[in-house]
């Protein structure tokens, strides 16, 4: 998994959707989605790894970008 897309297809795969109009609320429940499939051993370890790397990622980057906006 490259991308946020990836992600999304993946867990697509599993029957979960995700769109709240609120991007880090969106990523933060990805995240939240993909730890239950891991905990229920139904993802490999790197499969986790490679895709919660990519959302914390991208969690802090939209964190910045918004308290960039409030200054």
């Amino acid at each position: 998994m490259k991308t946020i897309y990836d992600i999304q297809q993946f867990l697509k795969k599993y029957g979960t959707i995700i769109y709240i109009g609120d991007r880090v609320a969106d990523l933060e429940l990805m995240e939240s989605e993909l730890k239950d499939l891991f905990h229920s051993q139904l993802i490999e370890t790197r499969e986790y790894q490679a895709a919660l790397l990519l959302l914390r990622h991208e969690i802090q980057l939209e964190r910045e970008k918004n308290a960039n906006k409030k200054r």
